[in-house]
C-alpha cells in the first residue's frame, strides 16, 4: 500500500522539470514500489539521488522514513547534506550510511535478542589480526612447514569466505592456492576464531553484516518494525553489493518494496572484494514488477569516447542495454598505439604527455591507468628519467615494494662489492643467517676485497649450507658473458623459494619480478639500469593534500573508478595483460575484464589512447609478440585511430 503524505496544495519549491534531463526526472519522481536506476558512466547518478531525496521531503515524506545506503559514510553525509541545501532544510532525522554502520545501531538496540545482553565488543582489523595471531600460537602453527597466512592475510582470508559466500577449501583453490595444504590448519584456525568471538562477545567487521541479517531473519517483529520505520530505502552502488547486502536489502523491504537501486552493471569490477554482479541482473526477480529506468546522457566524455566505450560493452554477454550519448561536441577519436617495446610505449606515454601539458593541460588533468599495477614499472622509470612528476594509486611504486629491493640487492652487490646496505639485506634473506653473521661478514668490506674475494669468505663462512647457494649464485653473476637479462633470470630462481617462504602473497609478488625481464630487455649493461633505478622519484616528494600540486596519475583501473581526467592512457591494452591470462579460463571473469576496460575508457573527457607494446619478454618464452586486447581488436575500425609508429616518428 502507498505510504506517502502529501502536502496538499503546496507546489515543490525546486522546479524538477527543468533542473533534470527527463530519465533523471523519471527516476526522481518515481516514489512507491521497487525501482533500478542504471545509471551509465558520467550520467548524474549522485545528483539523481540528491534531488530524490529533496522531491521525497519535499512531497511530504516523513525524513525519518528514509534510509540512504551507500558505501562510505562520507558520501552519504555529502548527498544529504547537498539535499538539505536544495530544500534548505535540515536531514538530520534521514538515517545515512554504510550497511556495516547501520547494522551496528541496529545490533546495538537489539542486540540481546540475539544473546548479546551485556553488549558486545567491534573488533578493529588490528584487534582482529591479534586474537587470530594468538590462535595461530595457541593451536601450535607457528612452526608448520611451508607458507602459512600471516595474522592479516588469515583476516582476508576468513573474511572473503563470508562476503563471496564460497567455502573455505574453495577459496583457497581458487585464489590463494599457496596454501592449499595448509586447508584443515586453516579450518582449524577459523573454527577456533568463531568460538573465540562467540565465547567474548566479539563481532568482526564481517560479522555485523552476518549478525544485521540473524536479526532481521530471527526476530519477525524487529524485522517488521524496521521494515515499517523505513518506508523508503535507497541504495548507492548497488553493483558493488555483496550477497549479504542484498539480502538485508530484500529482508528490510518485505512490507512496502520501496527500493529504489542506482549503479551500472557495466562498472560492476569488484568481485575479488565480494561484489556480486548477480545483484544487480537480478533485482527485477527478486522484486517482481520493477520499473528499470536508464540513465544514458553522459555530463563527462566527448561522443567519439562514448561510441568507443558503447561498443565495448555492447559485446558483454549480459547486461542492461544502453547507449550512452552526449550533447558535447564530436571530439577527436580515441587514439590506438602500437608501439614496438614497452620501453617505447612509456617513451610514447611521456612524449604525449609533454605535448598535452604544453599545450595547457595540467599534469592533474591526465591519468595513466593498467589493468594491474606491475604494468607501470617501465613507466614509472621513464618518468623520473624525464623529471615529470607522478603520483601512484592502486599497489606498490616500483622501487617501494620489499622484494623488488630483496631481488636487485642480489645484481647491486656484483656491480658494486662495497654496498654494504645490499650486503646486509641479501645476507639476511639467507635462511639462518642472523645479524651478527652479516655483521661478521660486513667486516671484510672494510678491507676494500673485491667480489671474488667476498663470494670465497662467504662459502667459508658459516652456516655454510644456507650460504653456499648464494655464493655459487653471485660466482655466476659475475660471469662477464652474461647478460642483463640471464643475470636477472639467474637471480630470479635463486630468490623464488626465499620468496615463497619470506612472503604470504608469493605468487603476486612473483608475477611483478618476472615483469622485471622485459624491462631489462632494452638495457645492454648492469650499470646503467641500476642507475635508473636509483633515482629519486621527483613524486616522493609531492604534497599530495595541496590541490594545487601539478602531477601526473598513474593508477590501477580499480582504484580509478568514479574520477575523471580531461586526458587518460590505458597502457598493455594486449591479450595476456589486459585481459589477464588467468581471466580466460572462467567467462564471468572475462565478463569482468571487458567492464574493466570500459570503465577505463570512460574516466576520459576529451582525450583518450590506447597502447600496447607489439613485443615483449616472457619468462618461459623469451621475445614474445603481443596481439591487441580482445576487448579493442574486435572494434571497429572507425571507432579508432591507429598508430604504428615509434616514439622518434610520433
Amino acid at each position: 500500500m502507498p505510504h506517502m503524505l502529501h502536502k496538499a496544495g503546496i507546489a515543490p519549491r525546486i522546479d524538477y522539470q527543468n533542473e533534470l534531463n527527463p530519465a533523471q526526472h523519471e527516476a526522481v519522481t518515481a516514489l512507491d514500489g521497487p525501482v533500478l536506476v542504471i545509471a551509465g558512466a558520467g550520467s548524474g547518478k549522485t545528483r539523481t539521488l540528491v534531488y530524490r531525496l529533496a522531491y521525497l521531503v519535499e512531497q511530504g515524506v516523513d525524513p525519518g522514513s528514509i534510509l540512504l545506503l551507500t558505501f562510505t559514510r562520507k558520501s552519504a553525509q555529502e548527498m544529504l547534506s547537498r539535499a538539505a541545501h536544495l530544500i534548505h532544510q535540515p536531514l538530520g532525522q534521514v538515517m545515512g550510511g554504510t550497511f556495516h554502520g547501520v547494522c551496528y545501531q541496529w545490533l546495538r538496540r537489539y542486540g540481546e535478542r540475539l544473546g548479546y545482553p551485556e553488549g558486545f565488543t567491534v573488533m578493529d582489523r588490528a584487534d582482529q589480526g591479534d586474537l587470530l595471531a594468538m590462535l595461530k600460537e595457541r593451536l601450535g602453527f607457528k612452526n608448520l612447514d611451508g607458507p602459512f597466512p600471516r595474522k592479516e592475510t588469515l583476516a582476508e582470508i576468513l573474511g572473503a569466505t563470508v562476503n563471496k559466500n564460497i567455502s573455505l577449501e574453495d577459496l583457497l583453490y581458487r585464489e590463494y592456492p599457496q596454501f592449499v595444504a595448509h586447508r584443515s590448519h586453516l579450518l582449524e584456525i577459523g573454527l577456533a576464531y568463531y568460538e573465540e568471538k562467540k565465547r567474548h562477545a566479539l563481532l568482526d567487521y564481517d560479522d555485523l553484516l552476518l549478525e544485521g541479517r540473524r536479526l532481521l531473519t530471527e526476530q519477525e517483529e524487529v524485522r517488521r518494525q524496521l521494515s515499517e520505520r523505513f518506508r523508503y530505502l535507497m541504495v548507492d552502488e548497488y553493483q558493488d553489493t555483496n550477497r549479504l547486502q542484498a539480502e538485508l536489502v530484500r529482508l528490510l523491504a518485505f512490507t512496502h518494496d520501496n527500493v529504489m537501486a542506482v549503479g551500472d552493471d557495466s562498472q560492476s569490477i569488484y568481485s575479488f572484494r565480494g561484489a556480486n554482479f548477480r545483484n544487480i541482473m537480478d533485482f527485477p526477480a527478486l522484486f517482481p514488477g520493477a520499473k528499470v529506468i536508464k540513465l544514458e546522457e553522459n555530463y563527462r566524455s566527448t561522443q567519439p569516447i562514448l561510441d568507443l566505450a558503447n561498443e565495448i560493452i555492447a559485446g558483454a554477454r549480459e547486461k542492461y542495454t544502453k547507449c550512452l550519448f552526449t550533447r558535447k561536441g564530436d571530439g577527436l577519436r580515441p587514439r590506438l598505439f602500437r608501439p614496438a617495446s614497452e620501453n617505447e610505449q612509456s617513451r610514447l606515454v611521456v612524449a604525449q604527455v609533454q605535448d598535452l601539458h604544453e599545450r595547457g593541460t595540467p599534469l592533474n588533468k591526465m591519468a595513466v591507468l593498467f589493468r594491474a599495477a606491475f604494468h607501470s614499472f617501465d613507466l614509472e622509470i621513464e618518468l623520473v628519467r624525464q623529471n615529470l612528476p607522478f603520483m601512484k594509486f592502486g599497489g606498490f611504486k616500483f622501487m617501494e615494494s620489499a622484494h623488488i629491493k630483496d631481488l636487485l640487492a642480489h645484481l647491486r652487490v656484483v656491480a658494486n662489492p662495497r654496498d654494504a646496505m645490499s650486503w646486509n639485506r641479501v645476507l639476511l634473506l639467507v635462511p639462518g643467517v642472523g645479524k651478527q653473521t652479516a655483521k661478521k661478514f660486513q667486516g671484510h668490506l672494510k678491507e676494500g676485497f673485491d667480489l671474488k674475494k667476498a663470494v670465497a669468505a662467504l662459502g667459508k663462512m658459516r652456516p655454510q649450507a644456507g650460504l653456499k647457494p648464494l655464493a655459487e649464485l653471485l660466482a655466476s653473476l659475475k660471469d662477464p658473458g652474461q647478460t642483463l637479462v640471464s643475470r636477472l633470470n639467474l637471480a630470479l630462481s635463486y630468490y623464488e623459494p626465499l620468496l615463497t617462504q619470506r612472503y604470504d602473497d608469493s605468487p603476486k609478488r612473483l608475477r611483478d619480478l618476472e615483469h622485471l625481464l622485459t624491462i631489462t630487455a632494452r638495457y645492454r649493461e648492469l650499470r646503467s639500469f641500476l642507475n635508473d633505478l636509483t633515482l629519486e622519484p621527483p613524486s616522493s616528494l609531492a604534497d599530495v593534500t595541496s590541490p594545487t600540486h601539478d602531477y601526473l596519475t598513474l593508477s590501477t583501473i580499480h582504484s580509478a573508478k568514479g574520477l575523471e581526467w580531461d586526458a587518460v592512457f590505458i597502457i598493455w591494452a594486449a591479450e595476456g595483460r589486459f585481459p589477464a591470462f588467468y581471466s580466460l579460463e572462467k567467462e564471468e571473469e572475462l565478463e569482468e575484464e571487458r567492464r574493466l576496460m570500459y570503465v577505463a575508457a570512460t574516466r576520459a573527457r576529451r582525450y583518450l589512447a590506447v597502447l600496447y607494446p607489439a613485443v615483449g619478454y616472457n619468462k618461459q618464452l623469451g621475445m614474445t609478440y603481443n596481439s591487441p586486447s580482445r576487448f579493442i581488436s574486435d572494434l571497429p575500425p572507425k571507432l579508432l585511430e591507429t598508430f604504428r609508429v615509434e616514439v622518434e616518428e610520433w
